[in-house]
Parts: structure tokens; sequence; C-alpha cells
């Protein structure tokens, strides 16, 4: 399945004033990094993939609809996969696209 691309223009417009980001396909998605660290990705699967802390992966999980993202098998902290139904308005797409880009801001810049 392809990443769907209103969702990717949706979150390139919520990061359009961000510093230093660019776009790579990955994943079988479409991933924004800041700084060259990913910080959300329109996924393949649907929905996104979204870069939190790892110390704040559990809580969100909990307290969310955030489900943690799987590879091979096993949840990666600090990986995180928000279904397309949970993304419908601009503030529930902004809230976890800023949770993204804060989060890959904290750490050094790859470039």
């Amino acid at each position: 399945m392809a990443y769907d691309e209103a969702l990717a223009q949706r979150i390139r417009e919520l990061l359009s004033t961000e510093a230093d980001l660019t776009e790579m396909k990955m994943f079988g998605g479409l991933a924004f990094l800041v700084g060259g660290n990913m910080a959300v990705a329109a996924s393949g699967e649907g929905g996104i993939m979204v870069r939190v802390d790892p110390a704040s992966s559990d809580r969100l999980v909990s307290t969310t609809t955030a489900q943690p993202v799987e590879m091979r098998g096993r949840p990666m902290q600090g990986w995180l996969r928000v279904g397309t139904a949970d993304l419908r308005t601009k503030r529930q797409l902004a809230e976890w696209v800023r949770r993204g880009a804060t989060y890959a801001r904290s750490l050094p810049s790859k470039q």
C-alpha cells in the first residue's frame, strides 16, 4: 500500500516553517526529518509513524490511541503509530506532528 499523499501534504503544511526540514521515502512511506532526524512519516500502512521521547512512549500508548511501532515483531520504544481515523482534524494531526518535531529537534543534528 502506498502512503496517503493527502496526509503527507497536511503534514508538509504543518511543518512548513520548520528549519532544516527534509523529506525522504522510507519504511514504505514518506518521512519528514528535522535536522536529519525523523519526526513523523505518512506511513505506507496508513496513518502516521511518529517519533517521540522513548521515556514518554508507554504513557502515550496508555493515554491516547497510539500504538507502539513493531519491527520484526518487537515494539520500538519511542516510535508510535497513529491510525488515520485519529488524524481527521487539523488539531488531531498537529498534536502528533508537534510531538515528533519537538523530539527530533532535541536530538543532535545529523547534517
